[in-house]
């Protein structure tokens, strides 16, 4: 009776195995096993189209100021034909797309992987500006976090080290400038809050940032007034006279040098440079000695 027995329970799971191996063969795709009823999908293998008709797309949608639409045909080359000329095209033509249509964190991704993938091809120079104008179009007004400034900045400087013959230096020069003003007025900004709140040793390190790293930018002449005016504030008095000596060598007509030398007169001091100071050692390495 137990062998009888035993014998028709094999039957009777092989028979519920072979049901459910009928079910599962029935089902078109696995998707069909999901308890939560989500949609099925059947999978096809579409055709490549060709990488002209692609690129020839892009270029009509960038015709038509549709930027955004035109960098995803032109990433379509990339993922269709990507051992291709076109693709690297492609790759070129959607970061220009993006950033005409001010998609910058997407143009900056697509300039890096231009640069990275091609660092010596001709058109790297361009996607490496491309890369770091969109970082200078997001500059913020100083009063908010300058990142991106910063960013630009160490693009554009690369750009002048890497690729010194590119047609792309001279206005990469430029921006340098521009945004080492950026960087230094925002270091001003704060180093003014400091000041007057009377946080001198705050405000002095605001200010050695400008005369350490931004030099050749518009606010190194009211820094030093402001160095001198916060040494004086601590009582440092070689200090204070070393950048009032410094401003009046370089700026002796100016505004600033007026006030740092009244400020000074305020206290029975006269400008005086100390040689030994960090002031007058940064001044004399960039030539403002």
């Amino acid at each position: 009776m137990n062998s009888a027995l035993s014998a028709t329970r094999l039957l009777i799971r092989a028979a519920a195995l072979g049901a459910v191996g009928l079910a599962l063969a029935g089902c078109s795709t696995l998707d069909s096993l999901n308890p939560f009823g989500g949609e099925k999908y059947e999978q096809k293998i579409l055709p490549d189209e060709p990488a002209e008709t692609i690129y020839n797309q892009g270029l009509s949608r960038l015709s038509k100021a549709d930027g955004e639409s035109a960098a995803k045909r032109f990433a379509a080359l990339e993922r269709q034909h990507p051992q291709s000329d076109w693709a690297k095209k492609g790759l070129l033509m959607e970061t220009y797309s993006y950033y005409q249509a001010a998609k910058y964190d997407d143009a900056i991704a697509s300039a890096n992987r231009y640069v990275n993938r091609f660092p010596n091809d001709q058109d790297a120079p361009y996607a490496l500006y491309l890369g770091a104008m969109s970082y200078y179009q997001q500059v913020p007004d100083i009063s908010r976090d300058q990142e991106r400034a910063g960013k630009a900045l160490g693009l554009f400087e690369l750009l002048v080290q890497k690729y010194p013959k590119s047609e792309y230096v001279d206005d990469a020069k430029y921006k340098i400038q521009v945004t080492k003003d950026q960087l230094a007025g925002k270091e001003m900004s704060v180093g003014r809050f400091y000041l007057q709140r009377r946080n001198y040793t705050a405000a002095i390190n605001r200010f050695r940032e400008v005369l350490g790293k931004y030099q050749t930018s518009r606010h190194t002449e009211e820094a030093l007034m402001r160095l001198t005016e916060a040494y004086m504030g601590l009582g440092i008095a070689h200090e204070a006279q070393t950048a009032a000596a410094v401003l009046g060598h370089n700026y002796p007509d100016g505004q600033w040098y007026k006030d740092a030398f009244a400020l000074l007169q305020s206290g029975g001091l006269e400008p005086r440079e100390d040689q030994g100071s960090w002031i007058s050692r940064t001044m004399r390495r960039i030539g403002l000695g």
